[in-house]
């Protein structure tokens, strides 16, 4: 407890207001064929031992036509990215890119970058309504201020692992990728209104997967909750 509050203090961040809020959500869009990412993965696999951060590692899978199909992409996640190209008003999705809450973005070898937006991230308040699951089958929202347009209800189940993917082929070729929060499945749930909503959860695809939910302005938007599941 005392590490993390000094680790707090040291972003700048009072350790209560952060202890308030959900953790800051960072999204790393990433692939073993792109040469620069393993730096980048790196540097998000170290912030899983923050307090308060929640890192995310979603890799793509449109590098793979340079010789190495990435083990973990899955198609969904590069349209996941696709939907932060238009709201955030990019020209076109690159990796490694590093989107905090939602709101920001930041090339992923910019840690001096993403550090500041962490850092502001973290004292920003967060006002979710209340999530919570029921068992294993079903999560809760309950009632808030909808953004215009509505939400939508995700979830996320990631690999906590830490797992290195040695690349033989394509540009990354003779690098060691580090990897960590490796994403698995990520499930739009359903639209929120505001209102009060059940979602049933899908089935896991693997053991021993972590789980959050997210709470989030619709089509690459802001996240407006995070609920995640106890270990």
């Amino acid at each position: 407890m005392r590490r993390a509050a000094i680790f707090l203090l040291l972003l700048g961040v009072s350790p209560a207001a952060a202890w308030a809020r959900p953790p800051v959500v960072v999204e790393l869009y990433t692939a073993q064929g792109c040469a620069s990412c393993a730096a980048a993965n790196a540097y998000v696999g170290k912030l899983a031992e923050k307090p308060g951060v929640l890192p995310l590692t979603f890799s793509v899978d449109y590098w793979d036509y340079l010789g190495w199909p990435d083990s973990f992409a899955r198609p969904e996640f590069a349209l996941r990215q696709q939907a932060y190209v238009k709201r955030l008003d990019l020209r076109e999705p690159y990796t490694p890119q590093v989107v905090i809450d939602g709101r920001v973005q930041a090339g992923g070898q910019q840690t001096e970058r993403i550090d500041k937006l962490l850092r502001e991230a973290a004292s920003a308040p967060l006002h979710s309504p209340d999530m919570r699951f029921i068992g294993r089958a079903r999560v809760d929202v309950g009632q808030g201020r909808a953004p215009r347009g509505g939400g939508e209800v995700w979830l996320i189940r990631y690999d906590r692992r830490e797992q290195d993917v040695e690349v033989t082929k394509g540009d990354s070729r003779g690098q060691t990728v580090p990897h960590r929060n490796v994403v698995r499945q990520a499930v739009r749930l359903g639209a929120w209104r505001g209102r009060p909503t059940a979602y049933r959860l899908p089935k896991s695809p693997q053991k021993d997967l972590a789980s959050v939910v997210l709470l989030q302005a619709g089509e690459g938007g802001a996240i407006l909750g995070v609920l995640e599941a106890k270990p």
